[in-house]
């Protein structure tokens, strides 16, 4: 019987990095994230575009692009990339920061694709949810429409004629 061996952020964070290849780790364990498909990666440039300039000139805080990874939990660890996050203001680390950020994003965005299972997709959002997330908008290209999971179990599905807003994450946005 083998054991397998657990891996720490710090650890995940001083592994060389493997051209192609980027890793989230869940419950102490790599895991393989994939690289963005085409319209995955528009979907993010267009979230980009639209919640930067907002929390920018609302001085709200700040919005990070796919790449940011955050240890929402320890022993095991867990390190999640979302596809698009966003840090109040007050909750912004100082700028010397190395590694991974210590704490989760108070929004984390998730955006489908085609070879996600839903089961999964909903796990994510459980873990971001129980590590603090305020919100976490999960996007479905396919079927045009957003999930939106905030504190507290509630759940609002919208489709390609709703408006999404930010809630007391982001107020006043809405799109």
């Amino acid at each position: 019987m083998s054991v397998k061996q657990l891996v720490t952020a710090e650890e995940l964070w001083a592994m060389p990095e493997i051209p192609g290849k980027r890793y989230e780790l869940v419950k102490g364990e790599l895991v393989e994230v994939p690289g963005a498909g085409y319209l995955h990666a528009r979907l993010i440039n267009a979230l980009l575009r639209l919640l930067d300039p907002f929390v920018t000139e609302h001085d709200l805080g700040a919005v990070f692009g796919d790449g940011l990874g955050y240890v929402i939990a320890r022993t095991p660890d867990l390190v999640r990339i979302p596809d698009v996050s966003f840090i109040a203001k007050g909750r912004l680390p100082d700028e010397d920061v190395q590694g991974y950020i210590p704490f989760a994003p108070d929004l984390a965005v998730e955006i489908v694709s085609p070879g996600d299972r839903a089961v999964e997709v909903y796990g994510k959002v459980r873990e971001y949810l129980e590590a603090g997330v305020r919100v976490v908008w999960v996007l479905w290209p396919k079927y045009r429409s957003v999930s939106v999971h905030a504190a507290g179990g509630v759940t609002r599905e919208l489709g390609p004629d709703d408006e999404l807003d930010g809630g007391d994450v982001l107020p006043g946005f809405r799109v």
